[in-house]
């Protein structure tokens, strides 16, 4: 028999972990390819993993709720045919007919808990990380004291390459704190008090990662806010005169974001230190203007679709762009390209007819008022 290996899937550039939330089939059954066989939450995404071949299976090698590292095998498919095992290499690459798409966790579904199989103890690296410190002769020890920038303080590819190259230089390399200086006072958050009569209820798996998310951009990004006030009396007028015609034209309504966008976008192609990221003491400028446009989810989450190569798109296509985003964001229809590579990021306060509002968020952002 010919066994083909199903792994888990890389679901992003930074992804080195996923989360196995629920198995769409059990040992014995037949699958058809393309079936869904997981699905799969990330620290970005939610996903249906479907199967690139036809077969029966014949193991799943964890549980639901485990924690599995990027490439391992999750599971094996009998495709019968001569014996042999077949490596999983459409998952990494899935073919181009097949979009994953990105679902909200359903409210029942209880959050990921830790890996029943892996050491608490132990710190994750990605092969990457392995091998440029394998090539480097770092001990596992010297690895372990590395300080990581990464998600959950985890080495990335700059922090191992940064870490040899001062290490190379003389110069004393940031490691890992093991220890608390005892003039530092460990701080927790405070228990919160209830009664009987409250409800108590366990978030959902994304609105976890978004409050983790938060918590760590408050802490490595300064936040600083600068309110400006703009007469858009001409803006308005504008779209009054011209939002029916577009509309029967694009078939999508004549918002201010599109408008909003545009200026945006315009912006960061004038002024590109904006359109930057910090890593350490280098600024990264992208050479992409990718703007995220949070959109509000009907259970009350949020999430940022990205308009990929703003700049490049006219008034029609921005709006056509962002109305398609939001639709699919609401109908939990995007893909993981859609959340991914965003430069810049517009909250709009003003539906919440709020006066005034300070997002927390790990890129450059404007708020509309």
């Amino acid at each position: 028999m010919s066994i083909f290996e199903i792994k888990m899937p890389k679901l992003g550039e930074s992804i080195t972990e996923g989360t196995i939330m629920r198995w769409a089939v059990k040992v014995g059954d037949t699958i058809q390819e393309d079936d869904v066989i997981f699905e799969v939450n990330t620290q970005k995404v939610s996903a249906e993993i479907p199967s690139p071949v036809a077969g029966t299976v014949t193991e799943l090698l964890f549980k639901e709720g485990d924690v599995v590292a990027i490439g391992t095998v999750v599971a094996k498919v009998n495709m019968g045919g001569s014996d042999a095992v077949v490596e999983n290499v459409k998952t990494e690459q899935p073919k181009e007919k097949t979009n994953t798409v990105l679902s909200i966790p359903r409210e029942e579904q209880k959050p990921a808990a830790p890996s029943k199989n892996k050491d608490k103890n132990s710190r994750w690296y990605s092969p990457l990380v392995l091998s440029i410190a394998q090539d480097a002769k770092i001990p596992q020890a010297e690895l372990d004291a590395i300080a990581g920038t990464g998600y959950l303080g985890r080495v990335s590819k700059k922090d191992i390459e940064n870490y040899i190259a001062q290490k190379s230089t003389g110069a004393a390399p940031a490691q890992k704190s093991e220890n608390k200086s005892a003039n530092a006072p460990e701080h927790k958050a405070p228990a919160v008090a209830f009664n009987a009569e409250d409800e108590v209820k366990e978030m959902d798996y994304v609105r976890r990662i978004i409050a983790d998310h938060m918590v760590m951009s408050k802490k490595v990004s300064p936040h600083v806010t600068s309110v400006v006030e703009v007469d858009v009396t001409n803006l308005v007028r504008w779209r009054e005169r011209n939002k029916d015609e577009f509309y029967h034209r694009e078939g999508v309504k004549l918002t201010y974001m599109p408008a909003i966008v545009e200026a945006t976008a315009k912006a960061l192609a004038e002024f590109p230190r904006v359109n930057a990221s910090v890593d350490g003491y280098n600024m990264i400028l992208k050479k992409h203007i990718n703007i995220g446009v949070a959109v509000s989810l009907n259970d009350g989450n949020l999430i940022v679709p990205v308009v990929h190569n703003a700049d490049t798109l006219n008034m029609n296509g921005l709006g056509k762009a962002i109305d398609s985003l939001a639709v699919k964001a609401r109908a939990n229809k995007l893909s993981s390209d859609d959340i991914q590579g965003g430069t810049f990021t517009i909250t709009n306060f003003g539906t919440f007819k709020n006066i005034f509002g300070t997002p927390i968020i790990n890129q450059p952002q404007v708020a509309i008022l």
